[in-house]
């Protein structure tokens, strides 16, 4: 007893038909999406397996319904949760021709608490059917990640059973003739992968996302003190070839006291004048 969730198609490649076995009006995957027929007087959908539940779980898609093509009547695409017993269903119909969307829990094909918002293309580029703690909710989203609720009900018995299937339909009573098409059942873009991943076999859905915010908490138990830093002493030996030659002195030198301990500089009008001296006897 698969959980509705559980069936995902991004239509790349060739339509799958193990997913829609009970298709009909010959739908195909055009372009990386699933392309219903729209005819006047006609009606082509797809169909899943009759083989999943809708307790607890949910299923959500990217829409493109039919364009109006000069229809007043009816140009519409269905999204609909179908029992085994006909007529009881649950879901979305957008109806261009009327500029409507229909949200709907039905028995007999009727359901006297229908809601009938205008249709935004837009706002309600995705829409989503969830059932969560014994309530069916009707939501709509322009990005699969900030979703609205625009109708909620009491969950209804049939929710737990284990045959229901998932319709995707297209009809029109008067226009030209066009299609609706369809794309990521059950991939919101935010976890669709792009490239081989995405198709591979061996690939699994991503859970959720995770966020880090930052802040001073997070890194100050992170931190490190700055090591000290290198300081080099200059000395005398360094420096020496640097140094620069003394050309003149301003003025006299004077002379330094007689000392046995070095050298003695006498008196000169142009440079220091060394006198010879020793402390070895040398």
């Amino acid at each position: 007893m698969p959980l509705l969730e559980t069936l995902e198609d991004s239509f790349t490649g060739a339509l799958d038909l193990t997913k829609w076995p009970n298709s009909y009006g010959d739908p195909a995957a055009v372009g990386g999406r699933g392309r219903i027929p729209c005819t006047v007087g006609g009606f082509a959908g797809l169909r899943s397996a009759t083989t999943y539940t809708l307790a607890g779980s949910h299923f959500l898609l990217r829409a493109y319904p039919p364009a109006a093509n000069g229809a007043t009547v009816t140009a519409a695409l269905s999204v609909l949760v179908l029992t085994s017993t006909g007529g009881t269903d649950a879901g979305f119909i957008i109806d261009t021709a009327q500029g409507a969307m229909g949200l709907y829990l039905r028995e007999g094909y009727a359901d006297g608490g229908a809601l009938f918002p205008p249709y935004d293309p837009v706002a309600h580029a995705w829409l989503r059917l969830r059932e969560t703690g014994g309530t069916l909710l009707w939501e709509a989203s322009p990005d699969s990640s900030n979703w609205t609720v625009l109708r909620f009900a009491s969950t209804p018995a049939w929710a737990a059973d284990a045959n229901l299937s998932l319709l995707l339909e297209s009809t029109r009573a008067d226009g030209g003739n066009g299609f609706a098409e369809v794309d990521n059942v059950n991939l919101p873009t935010s976890l669709v992968l792009l490239g081989a991943a995405r198709t591979a076999g061996a690939a699994r859905p991503v859970a959720g996302q995770k966020a880090y915010p930052l802040g001073a908490a997070r890194s100050g138990s992170l931190a490190r003190p700055l090591s000290p830093a290198h300081i080099v002493q200059l000395g005398a030996a360094r420096t020496h070839a640097r140094a620069g030659t003394i050309a003149r002195l301003p003025r006299p030198a004077r002379a330094l006291t007689t000392s046995a301990a070095g050298p003695m500089l006498t008196t000169s009008t142009t440079e220091p004048q060394l006198t010879a001296t020793s402390t070895t006897g040398g």
